[in-house]
């Protein structure tokens, strides 16, 4: 959410009324004060139910009293309503000392109240027994006045489990990386330039100008022109930088990455200046100042440009004006052959001849930049090139990353420093083509726990390599090269397996071999050796652990004849023996997904 509406500070300066006077309040104040309120309110009610339990009590033991003692006898001779309360208060008298107040007359005409049915069908035994329970909840309401803070937490707590339900919070705390508002700020604007009467903007009409790229309105762009001159400056709604531009881009502060060739002739046509050729990075500018890429000769000329974001370097062909005893009019520049210098550099001759102006493009070329190394930085969930938390490995321009997620899917991805990866990531690494993963997961359909070996096929969707059916979930996932696991189930009793020998390498679809029928078997992985740390290490790619992308293929495995599994005898030592695979059958499966390093992921 950084540089969002979401991270916006708001410093509330309220105004509440107090003592029929204005006073502002900060949010702690806000809040201690309302609870303060809260706890009050809690206090007045715990109040109003204690005096309503003491009324039951008294009233309860008066009732007991008036019947147990037959107390109502004593009004047969009375004539006058006076009498009978009279009569009532002097039967009362010498069993209410224990009562909690006094008997009033109210109370005596309660009494009268109670009808004979009541009277002949009275039970001591219930009567006690509600006193009692009456006394227990008055016990507990008192101890409640005298925690009336601990009360208050708890009624809070028992609100938030009450209400709360369905109404989880969903975000989540986490520690942020430096962030370089450039790089996250979204790209909601089209930049459009007008190349001939050098206008550039983000408001520029759609038919003004031509479409370049989206960008952000914090970004910088950069822009180049045939004289040989270059400027970066804020995105705007609309600014010239002067006729005849040759490429308008978004800049960024410190890439090392993009890469500029440039040929151009020194000097006017007339004057047969040389022509030089040159490769540059532009990681730092004062903005809106105009640099001279070429030696600053007036009349000078931009022949060839473009604009590499990987360091590609192609191939052009110069054409040369007629001369005596000039045997060939073309020159062939390689610019994987010219060392990239400074922004200043004046360049490496290409040729003395005058040119005619005219460069073709003899054939596109690749990358020279060596690969790059990427860390993940587990504390914020980010890829970074500084050296901060586990090293992923060296990535070259068609590297990608093997991402994993809990509900048994895989995605390969590019290895940029802005990408956001899930909650549920459970495995990160370099995607290997050729290096298989294991999956041990419970089938929905079949209510049975499956082995699974596969390699990531390369794709630019989302692939799933478990069942999609209801109850369908992932166990185990690991790249181990030699997995051994132990496997706890009621038709297997607790053995273990080496899955290199129990299942082969199938596709992404496929469901691979049953293990056991209890769907309720536990499995985890075993501490071996892995064969993977000692393969051969990867050419310009040192460390590297992690894995990339490439064209996705998904078919379905046919059926296959596979054994059931049977178990290997135990060994006192860490080596067991691997188990011998029976008669079962490898079934497809539409399901894909990877997974990295040789770290297991229980569920």
């Amino acid at each position: 959410f950084a540089f969002t509406d979401c991270e916006v500070r708001i410093a509330p300066n309220a105004c509440v009324i107090e003592n029929d006077r204005p006073v502002f309040l900060g949010v702690k104040e806000i809040l201690k004060r309302s609870a303060d309120r809260t706890k009050m309110l809690l206090g007045r009610e715990l109040e109003i139910r204690l005096g309503e339990l003491q009324e039951s009590w008294h009233f309860a033991s008066l009732e007991k009293i008036f019947i147990e003692k037959r107390i109502y006898r004593d009004i047969e001779e009375c004539e006058t309503w006076d009498a009978i309360l009279q009569a009532i208060h002097e039967g009362l008298a010498p069993h209410i000392k224990h009562l909690i107040r006094p008997v009033t007359d109210e109370d005596v005409t309660r009494l009268t109240e109670i009808r004979i049915k009541r009277i002949s069908k009275f039970d001591s035994d219930k009567a006690d027994q509600r006193i009692a329970n009456l006394e227990v909840e008055i016990e507990e309401v008192k101890n409640h006045l005298e925690h009336l803070t601990d009360y208050t937490i708890e009624w809070y707590r028992q609100l938030k489990k009450k209400y709360g339900k369905g109404r989880e919070r969903r975000t989540t705390l986490r520690t942020f990386g430096n962030i370089d508002s450039a790089k996250v700020a979204v790209a909601n604007h089209k930049l459009y330039a007008d190349l001939t009467e050098g206008f550039v903007g983000i408001g520029m009409p759609r038919g003004e100008g031509e479409y370049i790229c989206d960008c952000s309105d914090i970004a910088d762009i950069i822009v180049f022109r045939k004289d040989g001159t270059m400027q970066v400056s804020k995105v705007s709604t609309k600014a010239f930088f002067g006729k005849d531009i040759l490429h308008v881009g978004i800049w960024k502060r410190g890439d090392e990455r993009t890469t500029y060739n440039l040929m151009y002739r020194d000097g006017k046509k007339t004057g047969g200046g040389r022509t030089f050729v040159k490769r540059f990075h532009v990681t730092s500018i004062t903005r809106d100042k105009v640099y001279h890429l070429t030696k600053g000769t007036p009349g000078s000329q931009v022949l060839w440009f473009s604009a590499n974001l990987n360091g590609e370097a192609e191939q052009v062909t110069i054409h040369l004006s007629r001369m005596p005893r000039l045997k060939s009019l073309k020159v062939d520049v390689d610019f994987a052959e010219i060392a990239i210098k400074g922004r200043a550099a004046g360049g490496n001759t290409a040729t003395k001849y005058a040119v005619t102006g005219r460069v073709d493009l003899k054939s596109a070329g690749t990358s020279t930049l060596g690969a790059r190394k990427v860390w993940f930085d587990e504390a914020v969930k980010r890829l970074n090139s500084e050296g901060r938390g586990r090293l992923i490995g060296a990535f070259g321009p068609d590297d990608r990353l093997l991402v994993v997620v809990a509900s048994g899917a895989y995605e390969l991805v590019k290895p940029e420093l802005s990408t956001h990866f899930p909650d549920d990531m459970i495995f990160l690494d370099k995607w290997h083509s050729d290096r298989p993963l294991t999956v041990v997961h419970r089938d929905g359909e079949k209510k049975a726990v499956y082995v699974k070996r596969f390699c990531a096929e390369s794709s630019s969707k989302t692939m799933e390599f478990i069942g999609e059916s209801e109850g369908s979930s992932m166990l185990l996932f690991t790249d181990h090269g030699a997995p051994v696991i132990k496997c706890k189930a009621k038709d297997l009793g607790e053995q273990r397996f080496s899955l290199n020998e129990f299942i082969a390498v199938k596709g992404v679809k496929a469901r691979g071999k049953r293990l056991s029928a209890d769907p309720r078997a536990k499995v985890g992985l075993e501490d071996t050796p892995n064969p993977n740390d000692n393969g051969p290490a990867e050419p310009e790619q040192p460390d590297a652990a992690v894995t990339a992308p490439a064209p996705v293929e998904s078919e379905v495995e046919p059926q296959e004849s596979t054994p059931a599994p049977q178990p290997e005898p135990k060994a006192p030592s860490a080596a067991a023996p691997p188990a011998t695979p029976s008669s079962e059958k490898s079934e497809p499966e539409s399901s894909a997904d990877g997974d990295g390093g040789p770290q297991p992921t229980l569920f």
